[in-house]
């Protein structure tokens, strides 16, 4: 965690125990998880399957024999291990569905499910040992708690999991995933009842918010409690027991982190999945709670010298400053900045060599809408020895670039993204192309030669995207920025073909102002980024063909200018703009257009589902509002499978939980 993941590796391979292999297998995930290669992922597959095995075999004994294992007074014998199977698995699950094969994410989903029930275990054990020997208080000694005992805190042991040969093999048929048969497997959970939360001196909360096959559920009482008091979850984690209080031994203190680190980030990724992958995850019941993932992720920050505690407080961050931030409909306590700022400093404290922390600066900045600072900090900052978080750090900048209007600076970034990271090169090339199809409109009368050499660029990057759509794929399809671009470039081709002109004169409404609006880019910018915004779109509309452009060009540049109005504070005329210029068009009618653009109709109706959020004032508002608001949301939620509908499923499911907390439901 402080880039000196070389060092580490060296280190890590002087040993042998499960706690070793764990800690390669971290190190080379990590590279996996921030480049998403896949050599890489094969490797961190490797080491995790190999830390697995011998965690499951330190783990059975300790079951035999406990005096091999820690002696604890909390966690019963090979808990330690235990919790270095639970943390694989969930590796190896991440890994899975990064890969192409759908069988694999299968695979992974399955292993979540069995590591769920591991960590349920060990938080058992945990809340038993303080039901018997609760805090005396929170600022009471930890040696209070040493002489409580002098044996095990629990008599029983955590069953050792079964291996992957009780996941029977799937009926997969490469070209039907209909056809995907998933048989379950004989393992621990088929008897296990999820635990019912502690009442306030433990971190962990009602477990019955993650479903995993269990017959337990919330009363409705206590579901309207959680959505009517939104500063819950942040309270909770202020009043709970530190549990340093509670002991001083690490590999105690190891296994509570680290549970709490697992629960967290099961809790907060399975409440984040949009709603198109709903049915992929109804196979195995899973529904999360983000509130509680964070107040979890929180709590395992105290403990940010072992690795639970720093990757714990990196997911924190992470998260906040990019998926929640990139999100619209927020209630008031969604970015505790106090709490982000603070912790950002203490990491950056502890870790100081790494640009990981650096990067999360960026983005703190990048939210203050001080984009010029927070390319600056990436820069000043010192080189990563890892080549995964360059290509992030360089990604990062690259966008800020695009939301600067710094076209030729924005275009050799993307560029430079090609050589470092191999997630999509067709949409690197698609945005530096689009960046010298600006720079051409711009100098095409004032400046010829520049607008000619910007022409040639355009058209020598765009020609690039049609070789590398298919390269890259997710769970066996192509990724969606990818289909888009290609689509883009089919459409451009043809325009040009049926207009007898050059392809850059081909190129329909400000491909960077649409690329941006899909990267958040207007909630980032100032009022005179903007403003370039709608200068780089009226371009469109002071040619002489516009008026004969299809349907689908007009709805894109309706929707994009008023999101640009609606940024600016403008929501009456956003809202006139979203339904007489694009909601006005009929599906039918834009599906009619060549290699269409159908998205600006399901979109339009989510920004008026903004509009109308801004326009009550956030949860406290009018509640006529808000429920027109629910009304616009739901009018997505039922629309039929579109373009990059992932980037707004994601702000779907986060307004719809906002939604639900002030007691709007759909």
């Amino acid at each position: 965690m402080n880039d000196e993941m070389e060092q580490a590796e060296v280190e890590l391979r002087k040993g042998s125990s499960p706690f070793h292999k764990l800690g390669q297998a971290t190190a080379v995930f990590l590279r996996a998880a921030l480049g998403f290669e896949k050599d890489i992922m094969q490797q961190a597959g490797t080491l995790l399957a190999e830390a697995e095995d011998a965690a499951v075999e330190h783990q059975r004994r300790a079951v035999r024999d406990p005096s091999t294992a820690h002696q604890s007074h909390i966690y019963p014998p090979g808990a330690e291990y235990a919790l270095i199977h639970a943390e694989t698995q969930l590796m190896s699950a991440v890994v899975a569905v990064l890969n192409e094969s759908v069988t694999e994410s299968l695979r992974g989903f399955y292993k979540m499910r069995r590591a769920f029930g591991t960590l349920s275990e060990i938080s058992a054990a945990e809340k038993k040992y303080l039901d018997r020997h609760p805090p005396e208080s929170k600022g009471s000694s930890s040696s209070s708690t040493d002489s409580l005992s002098t044996g095990h805190g629990q008599s029983e042991s955590i069953t050792p999991d079964t291996s992957d040969d009780d996941f029977e093999e799937l009926s997969y048929n490469e070209d039907e995933d209909h056809d995907l048969e998933f048989v379950d497997a004989k393992d621990v959970l088929s008897a296990l009842v999820t635990p019912i939360g502690y009442d306030g001196h433990l971190e962990f909360p009602d477990f019955t918010t993650l479903k995993l096959h269990d017959t337990n559920s919330k009363s409705s009482n206590d579901e309207e409690s959680s959505s009517t008091t939104p500063e819950a979850g942040q309270r909770d984690a202020d009043d709970d027991i530190d549990f340093r209080t509670i002991t001083t031994n690490p590999i105690d203190l190891f296994i509570h982190s680290g549970t709490a680190l697992c629960f967290g980030l099961l809790q907060l990724l399975l409440s984040m999945i949009p709603p198109a992958f709903s049915r992929l995850l109804s196979i195995f019941s899973f529904r999360g709670d983000r509130e509680n993932g964070f107040r979890l992720l929180y709590s395992a920050t105290r403990f940010k010298h072992n690795i639970n505690g720093a990757m714990a407080g990196l997911i924190y961050l992470g998260f906040h400053n990019g998926a929640i931030a990139f999100c619209d409909i927020l209630h008031k306590g969604a970015l505790p900045e106090a709490r982000l700022r603070s912790l950002l400093a203490e990491m950056r404290e502890i870790y100081p060599k790494s640009k990981l922390w650096l990067l999360e600066e960026s983005r703190m900045l990048t939210r203050d809408r001080k984009l010029e600072q927070a390319v600056d900090t990436v820069r000043a900052g010192p080189k990563s020895s890892l080549k995964q978080v360059e290509a992030l750090a360089t990604f990062e900048t690259s966008l800020n670039l695009m939301y600067l209007h710094r076209y030729e600076e924005c275009a050799a970034s993307f560029i430079r993204c090609v050589g470092l990271n191999n997630w999509s090169h067709a949409l690197y090339y698609y945005i530096a192309g689009a960046c010298h199809v600006e720079l051409y409109r711009i100098h095409q009368t004032s400046d010829p030669d520049k607008a000619k050499l910007s022409a040639a660029k355009a058209a020598k990057y765009l020609r690039e995207v049609p070789m590398h759509t298919a390269k890259k794929k997710f769970m066996g399809r192509q990724l969606p920025f990818d289909v888009f671009v290609g689509r883009k470039i089919q459409k451009w081709e043809a325009r040009a073909k049926q207009r007898h002109c050059d392809f850059v004169d081909a190129v329909g409404v400000s491909p960077l102002v649409e690329m941006t609006y899909f990267w958040n880019g207007p909630t980032r910018m100032r009022p005179d980024h903007l403003a370039n915004c709608l200068e780089r779109l009226t371009w469109s509309e002071q040619q002489a063909t516009w008026p004969n452009e299809p349907v689908d060009e007009h709805a894109i540049f309706h929707l994009l200018r008023g999101v640009c109005r609606r940024n600016l504070g403008h929501l009456e005329e956003a809202q006139s703009i979203y339904s007489t210029e694009v909601l006005s068009h009929e599906l039918h009618r834009l599906k009619a257009c060549d290699h269409p653009d159908t998205w600006p109709l399901p979109v339009a109706n989510y920004e008026m589902a903004v509009c109308y959020w801004k326009e009550a004032g956030g949860e406290t508002g009018d509640r006529a509002t808000l429920k027109k608001c629910s009304e616009s949301l739901a009018k997505v939620e039922k629309w039929e499978s579109f373009e990059l509908e992932a980037r707004i499923g994601l702000k779907i499911t986060t307004a719809r939980e906002t939604l639900k907390r002030c007691g709007i439901e759909s």
